[in-house]
């Protein structure tokens, strides 16, 4: 295992609070990624502009995998050039409607603008294929008419359901998905994933508190993106928002993670904030405990992972 000084990982932008990392574009071209992973959406229940629903794009060889289905997944999706029927397969980590509340769209309107011919893989916890089937009743008129009127192909508007238990899910063209179960009580069940190919891995924490179970997953892994919740240090257990705290992780807590799992790179997604406080306190609560490379994620940063891990901020918004 690296350590996790700043020499494995390549920033490719400036981060104020770390300063800048200079690389040459020839260092950037020879690391030819294996796996890239794009944070689609960043954001909660929030409707806000800037973040989006949590939804992750995960690239590793000819698979192209997306990771819940939030807000505006399919707009990220649009502005990546990444088109529906391009989808290989959907995990989706549980099924609170912030998670899922995109997946409508995607699978309507990616059936309507893309050529797909074939049914979405779903993967997911109890619940999936009644939440699935239910959605195919809700919108049956919409599919037979865009079938019969703009000559969509049936099979392309249908899914492949597969209710998940913790461990090896998919294996396909070298790339295979573990689902890893964590603690979002009274959510449950509630996964994190670990997608390995090529040597490499990335860990996907989904919604949970501390886990010691997501540790003993995440070890050996290139990138982890974690879940947060920032909250000032006098939310009392009395506060109407402290039961939200109580179901993630606090700085301090994901720092502890970093620390055990050893990454050559780690970066917050689903960045719950209460009440409106600085995210430079969450970095800088975090640093004080974890010296290692992390990234406050933000809608399509992207990740580049070979030998180093190369960090984008989208430079299109």
């Amino acid at each position: 295992m690296k350590g996790f000084s700043w020499t494995t990982v390549i920033l490719v932008f400036v981060l104020s609070s770390f300063g800048q990392i200079k690389t040459s574009s020839e260092s950037i071209q020879a690391n030819t990624p294996f796996i890239r992973v794009t944070l689609l959406g960043t954001g909660t229940p929030q409707p806000l502009m800037d973040r989006f629903g949590p939804s992750i794009l995960v690239e590793a060889g000819s698979e192209i995998l997306l990771f819940d289905a939030g807000r505006g997944c399919i707009q990220r999706l649009r502005q990546l050039d990444r088109s529906y029927d391009k989808l290989t397969a959907l995990f989706l980590t549980h099924l609170h409607s912030d998670h899922i509340v995109g997946l409508p769209d995607l699978w309507l309107t990616g059936s309507l603008i893309s050529e797909r011919k074939e049914p979405l893989k779903v993967f997911g916890p109890l619940g999936t294929a009644d939440l699935l089937e239910h959605l195919q009743k809700a919108f049956a008129y919409d599919i037979k008419i865009r079938v019969k009127d703009d000559g969509a192909a049936p099979e392309g508007s249908k899914f492949l359901v597969s209710e998940i238990q913790q461990g090896t899910i998919y294996e396909n063209n070298g790339v295979r998905v573990i689902a890893i179960t964590v603690d979002h009580f009274p959510v449950e069940p509630a996964f994190g994933y670990r997608i390995e190919y090529k040597g490499h891995a990335v860990v996907l924490s989904g919604d949970t508190r501390y886990s010691e179970n997501l540790i003993h997953y995440a070890k050996g892994t290139d990138l982890i993106i974690h879940e947060v919740a920032l909250a000032p240090d006098t939310l009392s257990k009395t506060d109407p928002k402290y039961h939200i705290l109580a179901h993630h992780t606090t700085p301090e807590q994901a720092a502890k993670v970093f620390n055990e799992v050893k990454p050559k790179c780690a970066a917050y997604s689903h960045i719950v904030n209460l009440y409106a406080q600085n995210l430079r306190d969450l970095m800088k609560r975090t640093k004080a405990i974890y010296h290692g490379p992390l990234m406050l994620g933000e809608d399509l940063m992207s990740f580049s992972i070979a030998d180093t891990v190369v960090v984008s901020a989208w430079k299109n918004k």
